[in-house]
């Protein structure tokens, strides 16, 4: 299965409820997915930074806890392509559930 090609749409799902850092946003996805998507660091940050270049996030230092940490957070641009992708995705895996269960609407 393609889980990367996932990860932009979940970033931007976790980002629209607030800003967040990297490992938050990668515990975020793998709490609510109950495991299953777990992404690391080498898969994760490419593609913060990538989206980031693509004016979907923008990021910002912020001091916690007497620690710096890069947070990110949702554009106006990101914050379209999350609508756009999500009803993509559910179009997408709605097609994938019909034939997996033998359903056609015709």
């Amino acid at each position: 299965m393609n889980l990367k090609g996932s990860l932009p749409l979940l970033i931007l799902h976790i980002l629209s409820m607030g800003a967040n850092h990297g490992y938050r946003i990668a515990k975020q996805i793998k709490l609510q997915s109950e495991g299953i998507l777990d992404f690391k660091e080498g898969t994760l940050y490419p593609t913060l930074h990538s989206m980031e270049k693509q004016g979907l996030i923008e990021a910002y230092n912020e001091m916690k806890n007497g620690r710096e940490r890069r947070y990110y957070r949702l554009t106006e641009a990101g914050s379209k392509m999350l609508g756009d992708e999500m009803a993509e995705w559910n179009r997408y895996s709605g097609a994938v559930n019909m034939v997996l269960r033998g359903t056609s609407k015709a």
